[in-house]
């Protein structure tokens, strides 16, 4: 009888950490350089888990118009990008859509000021 509870806990430990490895890592931004930079320059941002595994697509946003940027370089604790044309300057924060069947838009703590 007890060597059967302690199988059950076994088991669920078991697979509650292949749940956890299932989710896949979740990426996070932690600077960018330069923190000004203007329409069609390359921004390089630093962090973990920004490999093709886990950010699809990154977005500049001032909360109401999120503009699509273009990954130039790709790596896991790096991303290159530029800033699209379609950019309003003002003070941006950085937006990764995550890769995966569920998908999500997580607005990172990293800002970069586009100017005119």
């Amino acid at each position: 009888m007890r060597s059967s509870v302690m199988a059950r806990v076994l088991l669920a430990v078991f697979l509650g950490a292949l749940l956890l490895l299932a989710q896949g890592a979740v990426p996070s931004m932690k600077s960018v350089d330069p923190m000004t930079a203007k329409v069609g320059e390359e921004l390089t941002v630093s962090g973990e888990n920004l490999d093709k595994a886990n950010v699809a697509e990154v977005y500049l946003t001032d909360g109401k118009n999120d503009y699509k940027a273009t990954i130039t370089q790709q790596a896991a604790e790096t991303i290159k990008l530029k800033v699209p044309a379609n950019t309003k300057p003002g003070r941006l924060a950085l937006m990764i859509l995550t890769r995966g069947k569920d998908q999500k838009y997580i607005e990172q703590p990293v800002k970069v000021t586009i100017e005119e």
